[in-house]
């Protein structure tokens, strides 16, 4: 049967890159690390995943008949995925701000990339770090510096006294710690 004459077609809807929110600025900061690391994740995709599954569709289409093949079908529907998160990283890479959180090494206001202590009313300590939307990890106690604790907390000083509104409640935390990694020597060029 002719392709004409399927519901198929070559550009799926699902295909469209679902990107995380940005903040109503349109800002995406991230820190020197977190850039790197996903620039490091799509070189590798492009470099070495993408050429890999090539190969291997390559071949199973070879093979003749490519309707009851799975390697062909499980190698292009990975195509597909690997192709989305091309599309997805470059257009975060394209559009990220660049923010080195070292340059506010020593200051006790929180900015983007602080490491946070700070306590609720009952006593309990919590640190978090202020990262970027696409690097924040919360199992690694990191945050997207767009989340609520983190909007909350940007711009108070150590030893302020914050209202943090809950989905339930209203809460007092106060900032108990402020860090920022050293700042790291340029190398002479």
């Amino acid at each position: 049967m002719s392709k004409a004459f399927t519901k198929e077609s070559d550009d799926n809807a699902d295909d469209d890159v679902q990107m995380p929110a940005l903040a109503h600025n349109g800002k995406n900061y991230i820190t020197p690390v977190g850039y790197a690391a996903l620039r490091d994740e799509l070189l590798a995709l492009i470099d070495s995943e993408r050429p890999k599954v090539v190969e291997v569709v390559h071949w199973a289409a070879s093979n003749g008949d490519r309707s009851e093949n799975g390697d062909y079908l499980y190698g292009k529907k990975r195509l597909r995925e690997i192709d989305r998160r091309i599309r997805f990283l470059t257009k975060r890479l394209e559009i990220a701000e660049i923010i080195d959180p070292a340059v506010h090494w020593g200051n006790d206001q929180i900015f983007f990339g602080a490491r946070v202590t700070y306590a609720d009313e009952a006593g309990a300590e919590r640190t978090i770090t202020i990262k970027g939307i696409d690097e924040a990890n919360s199992a690694l106690g990191e945050v997207s510096w767009v989340s609520p604790i983190a909007r909350t907390l940007l711009k108070a000083r150590l030893g302020d006294s914050l209202r943090f509104v809950m989905p339930d409640r209203v809460g007092e935390i106060e900032v108990l710690a402020v860090e920022y990694p050293a700042p790291q020597p340029k190398p002479d060029a």
